[in-house]
């Protein structure tokens, strides 16, 4: 039976791995629109990649951010001769970051950390009814 550090714990981690999904986003949604000279140079959408490990001991299950990848649409090359940023040919690169789906992505993480928020007050509020019992 797991006890109640360890499930302070498990929504702790959660919560962490949750931030970091929030940072990426905000990151990706921050460089929406922003141009290169380079394809290379162009910034690309940021995702973090989750690892759940399993505790046979305790028969919890915690979640973290194993790294942050690269991921969505390649950078669009645009023609725009008069921007600052353009090549020789007068082309720019720009971000191919999805506003919508980092909208989405940022509320689904926004919703998920103050669940895990709920879990950690609900735990704490029975904790202290059970230690007010032995009163």
């Amino acid at each position: 039976m797991p006890g109640p550090m360890n499930l302070f714990q498990v929504a702790g981690r959660a919560m962490s791995a949750q931030l970091v999904r929030m940072n990426t986003t905000a990151s990706n949604l921050a460089n929406a629109g922003a141009v290169s000279s380079t394809e290379g140079g162009a910034f690309r959408t940021m995702k973090p990649v989750f690892r759940t490990s399993f505790d046979r001991a305790t028969g919890l299950a915690t979640v973290d951010v194993e790294k942050v990848v690269t991921a969505g649409e390649n950078p669009t090359k645009r023609y725009d001769p008069g921007n600052p940023m353009a090549d020789a040919s007068g082309n720019v690169w720009e971000s191919a970051v999805d506003e919508s789906r980092e909208l989405v992505d940022m509320m689904e993480a926004a919703r998920t950390y103050q669940n895990n928020v709920e879990v950690m007050s609900t735990a704490k509020t029975l904790i202290t009814e059970t230690l007010k019992l032995g009163r």
